[in-house]
């Protein structure tokens, strides 16, 4: 049997926060009934997905799915061991609040099998949680934590964000020393981004928001590298850190090409080689599951996909570069039939030459440096296959 991992998402928010692109919707709390009985249907309908499979992650997005009660949770959970075993030591992981993710929610999530959690702390400046639309305080997050281990869960883990307009490096450091004093599992930092759409972008356009200097946001990122470093904490990948034996095993899948079914109102999923989405919408999403004909595995089905071939080495090698273990170029041998410099010599060469990337034997990485640039070497991959594609059609 196949391992597989499960992304099951749930779009409600308390509060959707101005800097926030995901499908995530404030004020539907009436629909989250409805939407539980919905991913059921989902699950049922997807039965012959998952023959032949066992699952050893499921997550938990959003939105905010420590909004939905316990018992929900507990029923999609229910619902995906009838269809397929899970792993004796499946990983089960949700993302929470601080602050209104209570003692009582937490005790029935570790009963319903969820062992890793992770609260959106963000900062512990009362100043920035203000501007990130955040409604937790500082000893909110504390206190989450605390409940958390309370409640049996094995696995806590903190959620930052750095990079805000006008942050200064001693207000992240302190927000970095607040974290590391909870002695936390696992550890992400995440920069802000301005994205297309979100009401900071439109805050950002009428001059009312300052994105911080890039050079800046650098310095925050190698601060935290530092801070995490010296607390004992393993760097895994570019945006996380934990303690021994607390990776997120879930996270490794999508940087690794495997495998993961998803459910849900706009859930992306990666199966067999194709990718897919669902219908966005939290209405349209429990409509096309009333409305499904019998025998439709995918009933939510909005888009699906087989990437070419640069697509496909593209997301491989940038999402593989991510780790800070690299990749093995023998295994991208082995999974495009081509060899990686056949590929990929140039842009590759460019990086190691500026420091940026190193190649040890078949190992593949990015050097501490070449982390900040992994957004830039990954425009330069697109651009060279791009242009090797264009050659290729013209011939």
């Amino acid at each position: 049997m196949r391992p597989l991992s499960v992304y099951v998402h749930i779009p409600f928010c308390t509060v959707k926060c101005g800097y926030c692109d995901f499908n995530a919707y404030a004020g539907m709390d009436a629909l989250k009934d409805s939407y539980r009985d919905a991913l059921l249907a989902e699950i049922r309908a997807s039965a012959p997905l998952l023959e032949s499979r066992h699952v050893h992650t499921v997550a938990f997005g959003g939105g905010t799915p420590g909004e939905i009660p316990s018992q929900h949770v507990a029923s999609i959970l229910d619902a995906l061991r009838s269809q397929a075993p899970f792993e004796p030591n499946a990983e089960v992981s949700l993302e929470a609040n601080p602050g209104t993710t209570g003692v009582r929610q937490l005790h029935g999530l570790a009963r319903a099998g969820v062992n890793r959690v992770s609260f959106g702390a963000q900062s512990f400046d009362p100043a920035e949680l203000r501007f990130l639309d955040r409604v937790h305080s500082p000893e909110a997050v504390a206190q989450s934590v605390a409940n958390a281990r309370s409640a049996g869960i094995a696995s806590v883990g903190v959620d930052l964000m750095y990079g805000l307009p006008g942050q200064a490096a001693c207000s992240w450091e302190a927000t970095l020393d607040r974290a590391v004093g909870l002695v936390p599992d696992h550890v992400s930092c995440y920069a802000l981004t301005v994205e297309d759409g979100t009401m900071l972008a439109r805050r950002v356009e009428r001059g009312e928001v300052e994105p911080l200097d890039p050079d800046a946001v650098a310095g925050l990122y190698e601060l935290a590298t530092d801070t995490l470093a010296r607390a004992g904490y393993r760097q895994y990948e570019i945006s996380n850190w934990s303690r021994p034996g607390h990776e997120s095993r879930h996270n490794q899948v999508y940087w690794t090409d495997g495998d993961y079914l998803a459910f849900g109102a706009g859930a992306h999923g990666y199966l067999d080689g194709e990718r897919y989405e669902n219908v966005a919408h939290p209405r349209a999403y429990i409509q096309r599951l009333l409305d499904a004909a019998p025998g439709d595995t995918r009933p939510a089905l909005q888009r699906a996909y087989r990437p070419d071939t640069s697509t496909a080495i593209f997301d491989w090698v940038t999402l593989a570069l991510r780790r800070l273990d690299g990749f093995d170029s023998a295994a991208f041998d082995d999974r495009f039939g081509r060899s990686l410099d056949s590929v990929l010599a140039e842009p590759l060469a460019d990086a190691e030459s500026a420091g940026a990337l190193t190649r040890d034997g078949h190992t593949v990485r990015l050097t501490s440096s070449g982390r900040l640039l992994h957004g830039e070497i990954s425009v330069r991959i697109l651009a060279h296959l791009t242009r090797d594609s264009q050659l290729a059609a013209r011939k």
